[in-house]
């Protein structure tokens, strides 16, 4: 098993940027604002042979005993409940302050190793910047610099030192999905109720989440990676440069994700922007599951009313499948995560060669075609071109004009037959040269003919005897 070091401090000292730094990504958001990290963000790194997971958390407010505080403040401390070591980050420049007695009272009394590092240290004297934390109690200060790697490297050699060499564990594909839509729809709510545990800050405040939070868990005997993204806004009121990182990660979460759950309020009226975050998902390929959430408070009437909202503005999302929860209570969980499952097989599908031909030749002599001018277009065969989504290359001639209605007729003729419930699907067209196209014949060199003495039965005679003279 990789050790699990957890990093902790007060806001801003620099605990992202040292995260990113360890785990050589840019998947922590780094601002120079404090509170920006909230939930437990896990990473992987390695020093030498030792590889260990890192642990990125919020800034710790031990004091505080409500709000949105409260809960980064119960988020790190169990982090380091569940780390192997604590590196207790300090901000040298800033210099010792009371809340840092305070977390250091705290740390010492978790049974982990704690180490002290005094980070900002850049064209700091070592010994000056690390006088003052002495007094903290917690052994001789590491004197760092996480924006420019110094100290850094000797610091984890340090932290690893009493931890044995971990085979690096194998890290085979695995379903990802992302848990997406607009802000304060109940997304951690429906994390952790897939999970099981208060995993995430679920919080009554629009924005709560503002980076994507990969979790790995299993469920029977798979391993899933959930992702807990930002609520994306209306371009319009997104304003603050946080938010727009936000929705940049979120993107990208959707991006790396094989099926995306998009979230709903029952209680709000679908807008125009659940339509553009479910476009989104659908342009990146992405299979897709549909949770209606907060849908255990609402009458017959409203229940009825939102049925046939969804089906007037998302009709292109005919091909997902539609679930009506309670995250806060926990109700169709378990429904939803089949689909989950179904989504990410047909996703990840492999179609045969021979099956994909007969079904086109079944479709084409159910509905030809149309005609364009005096050429009707004519379909040979098809095969698989790629997956999550599905993509089906069909080969013929002059396909260059096949209309969208007719793509789409195949599609859901596909869809039908392998029974790809829950991902898109994309047909694609690949037509052979017509050799009598006088314009791409022209372009072409013309062979020179070859001599009439070289031609084939055409060699020269020999002649015996004397020649005339």
């Amino acid at each position: 098993m990789k050790p699990t070091v957890a990093l902790v401090g007060r806001p801003n000292v620099g605990k992202s940027t040292l995260f990113n730094r360890l785990t050589r990504s840019r998947d922590a958001l780094v601002a120079d604002q404090p509170g920006l990290t909230r939930d437990r963000h896990y990473g992987h790194g390695r020093v030498g042979s030792k590889p260990y997971l890192v642990v990125d958390t919020g800034g710790f407010e031990p004091v505080v005993d409500e709000g949105i505080l409260f809960e980064m403040a119960r988020q790190t401390l169990q982090a380091v409940d569940e780390a192997d070591a604590v590196v207790f980050l300090v901000d040298g420049r800033t210099g010792l302050t009371p809340q840092d007695k305070i977390i250091a009272n705290r740390l010492r009394q978790c049974s982990q190793p704690v180490y002290l590092a005094v980070n900002k240290a850049e064209g700091l004297a070592h010994s000056m910047a690390a006088a003052e934390f002495y007094e903290l109690g917690l052994g001789e200060p590491m004197v760092i610099s996480s924006a420019h790697g110094d100290g850094v490297r000797e610091m984890m050699e340090l932290v690893l030192e009493a931890f044995p060499e971990a085979e690096e564990e194998s890290r085979a594909h695995h379903p990802k999905f992302a848990v997406i839509g607009r802000p304060n729809v109940g997304k951690s709510t429906l994390v952790n109720a897939i999970l099981g545990e208060e995993r995430v800050i679920a919080f009554d405040q629009a924005g709560t989440t503002r980076d994507s939070i990969y979790i790995d868990f299993e469920r029977g005997d798979q391993t899933y990676t959930i992702i807990d993204t930002a609520g994306v806004r209306r371009r319009g009121k997104v304003s603050e440069a946080i938010e727009k990182f936000s929705v940049i990660k979120t993107m990208k979460a959707i991006e790396d994700a094989n099926v995306a759950v998009l979230v709903l309020d029952a209680q709000l009226d679908i807008s125009e922007q659940d339509a553009t975050i479910a476009g989104f998902a659908l342009e990146a390929g992405r299979a897709l599951v549909v949770a209606v959430n907060k849908w255990d408070n609402l009458d017959a009437a409203r229940k009825e009313e939102v049925k046939h909202e969804i089906a007037r503005k998302l009709a292109f999302l005919d091909f997902a499948k539609f679930h009506y929860i309670s995250a806060l209570e926990g109700r169709g969980i378990a429904d939803l995560f089949r689909s989950i499952d179904e989504a990410y097989q047909a996703a990840m599908c492999k179609l045969s060669t021979p099956k994909l031909t007969r079904v086109l030749k079944v479709a084409v002599e159910r509905q030809a075609p149309p005609r364009v001018g005096l050429v009707r277009p004519k379909m040979r065969y098809a095969h698989q071109g790629g997956m999550n989504p599905p993509v089906i290359v069909v080969h013929g001639n002059a396909l260059d004009s096949i209309s969208e209605s007719y793509t789409r007729y195949l599609e859901h003729t596909f869809r039908k037959v392998f029974k790809l419930q829950g991902t898109p699907l994309r047909v694609q067209y690949k037509s052979g040269d017509n050799p009598f196209d006088s314009d791409k014949a022209s372009d072409k060199p013309r062979a020179k003919p070859m001599p009439r003495t070289q031609l084939p039965g055409r060699e020269k005679p020999v002649r015996y005897g004397k020649s005339k003279k």
